[in-house]
């Protein structure tokens, strides 16, 4: 052995992240994830990649209105207000305010997760529209099965716009989402977030900041086999 010979370098912390971007415990559990992060220096922050997961992939493309969905879903608005009151407690407790009574339409999200897959195939990360895609729906009430929507918010977050509309209005990609879909259900994951570390370690819903940290750092040890 060399002992001038430099260290090789440690291969960078993966986070994989399965979500759809109308669960509004994928949004707590991205905030919990940042929390988890928060305390590591940049240039040691874990590359995070983002997974589809279609919570309704059989609603028309156009969407379809909120208050038949909640009918449908939950038996009625009532019913779905007492759920959510639930779901917005951990919201607050998150550091968001979610405002469910302002979306009005819901979204099928073939078209938002073929937009985040488009952004990671172009080398950006796509954390700032994943973020903004959440924001959007679950804080603006702004209808992001739209793809006109869509690539406003890409160019709200740095992104082209105009290339990432052109690229929506393709069609391209639509059956790798699927297959993605369908792949992660064969892997045995039935609901969201779903986080993988390091390709190693599954934590499934949105655990606390400790939780993810504590996953993080098992997923580290040389000896963590994949679960």
């Amino acid at each position: 052995m060399n002992p001038s010979a430099p260290e090789p370098a440690a291969a960078p912390d993966t986070i994989d992240v399965v979500s759809d971007v109308v669960c509004p415990w994928c949004y707590i559990g991205k905030r919990h994830l940042e929390a988890a992060l928060a305390s590591l220096p940049e240039a040691h922050r874990p590359t995070v990649r983002w997974h589809p997961f279609q919570l309704n992939p059989n609603l028309p493309a156009q969407g379809v209105d909120r208050s038949s969905y909640l009918e449908e879903k939950f038996g009625g608005a009532d019913r779905a207000t007492q759920i959510y009151e639930r779901v917005k407690a951990a919201g607050r407790e998150a550091g968001l305010v979610l405002n469910f009574d302002h979306i009005e339409r819901q979204p099928n999200t073939l078209d938002a997760h073929r937009l985040i897959a488009w952004a990671q195939a172009e080398g950006q990360s796509a954390d700032a529209l994943v973020e903004a895609l959440f924001k959007a729906y679950f804080v603006e009430g702004r209808f992001i099965g739209d793809r006109a929507v869509l690539a406003a918010i890409a160019g709200e977050v740095g992104l082209d716009g105009a290339q990432a509309r052109a690229w929506l209005d393709t069609g391209e990609g639509a059956d790798d989402i699927v297959e993605m879909d369908r792949r992660t259900r064969q892997m045995g994951i039935s609901g969201v977030p779903f986080f993988v570390f390091n390709q190693k370690l599954g934590v499934s819903g949105a655990q606390g900041s400790v939780t993810l940290a504590d996953a993080l750092a098992q997923s580290r040890q040389p000896d963590q086999v994949a679960s």
